[in-house]
């Protein structure tokens, strides 16, 4: 699988792990599903480059033709329903002159694209969407088939620099750049997936609705940490749950069953991998992640180390849900077996970094660290 570091998935990294030696063994016998999952991640390594020519072209053409970009950031602070996340109209002139040249903008979308979620993601998107097309019998359209697909990654896109900008903890020399961005990303996104017609439109409105209400709750417990409950960390999941299951659905053009199946496979696949995720921030960064899954068992239980152990198993239930969504795959469904050594890349990516933190044994410093 690719991500940000790579090491995750290097053979030693696999060997480390449970879920990973199946892999491993996967590979050696050449399974079908590894045989897939090959063949979706070279080309992912191919492709992935071209995808991001693609966007920072069109993004540069979006920022050049806007006459009233003034209106434009007026109009996307009002649909986040945040003015923080986009800049003064005295900004406006100084940072649209500079980023309107390709090697500035590609610069700032292939740090914005160098995301494990976006990464991770990318080959995914497009075996679910040949799957879906084959198990339809859809005619070849290449067009549409990239602009889903670009569509779906682009928005996904969208929450790092949104994230970036509310965190002010990367790149924080380029944050008035990504504000400018930030309206013609979402702009991009809507044409592109706009092409698989006003039901598949529909369906991702509905899901950025649902992401927008996940990362202001967000937010909203960064800044009263302490005030944290199960609800709102259900409701916070929803920037994991909404974005990546409305993808999943709408690889298949938002179709019945399939797309439900795939819309309960993805977002709860993604929701264990937001326990992962949290899990390896909180080791980069010495300090319990806020907020998150470890520091609401922390806090309940009195005790980091129970407090993670507690995450993990969140992170299982998330990822049995996700492998139920297998068991109601139409019969011989044609990339079943990608998407169980799909799960088991979570499982690995999930437990190799439980076991960093066991490894590391930020303890102390973690609870030294814990919201007053």
């Amino acid at each position: 699988m690719s991500g940000k570091d790579e090491s995750i998935f290097s053979k030693e990294a696999l060997l480390s792990t449970k879920p990973g030696k199946s892999i491993v063994k996967q590979a050696l016998l050449k399974s079908k599903g590894y045989r897939q999952f090959d063949k979706y991640k070279k080309d992912a390594e191919e492709e992935f480059p071209k995808f991001a020519k693609r966007f920072a072209e069109d993004l540069l053409r979006e920022i050049k033709s806007d006459p009233n970009p003034d209106q434009t950031q007026e109009k996307f602070a009002a649909e986040v329903d945040s003015k923080e996340i986009t800049l003064e109209k005295s900004q406006i002139g100084a940072v649209k002159t500079r980023i309107e040249n390709y090697e500035i903008i590609l610069d700032r979308v292939l740090r914005i694209l160098n995301s494990n979620f976006v990464k991770m993601t990318f080959p995914v998107f497009n075996a679910l969407y040949d799957a879906s097309a084959q198990y339809f019998g859809d005619v070849d359209d290449n067009k549409k088939r990239t602009d889903i697909i670009d569509g779906h990654i682009i928005a996904i896109d969208l929450s790092e620099p949104m994230d970036r900008i509310m965190d002010r903890d990367e790149d924080i020399e380029f944050l008035d750049d990504y504000k400018l961005m930030n309206p013609y990303i979402l702009k991009l996104a809507r044409d592109k997936i706009a092409s698989g017609g006003q039901v598949v439109l529909e369906e991702f409105e509905r899901g950025f609705k649902d992401a927008r209400i996940g990362q202001y709750i967000d937010f909203k417990l960064k800044t009263n940490p302490k005030s944290i409950t199960e609800e709102e960390m259900i409701q916070c999941y929803k920037k994991y749950r909404a974005v990546m299951g409305t993808a999943g659905k709408n690889m298949t053009l938002a179709r019945f069953p399939l797309g439900e199946v795939f819309c309960l496979g993805m977002a709860k696949a993604a929701e264990s991998v937001g326990c992962g995720n949290e899990i390896e921030d909180s080791i980069k960064n010495k300090f319990v992640k806020i907020p998150s899954w470890p520091l609401y068992y922390s806090l309940l239980t009195n005790d980091v180390r129970r407090g993670f152990e507690f995450t993990m198993k969140k992170s299982e239930l998330y990822l049995n849900e996700a492998r139920l969504a297998l068991e109601l795959l139409p019969q011989n469904f044609s990339h079943k077996d990608f998407l169980e050594l799909l799960f088991l890349t979570v499982e690995h990516y999930n437990t190799f970094w439980f076991n960093q933190l066991q490894k590391e044994k930020l303890w102390n410093e973690f609870a030294s660290k814990l919201p007053k």
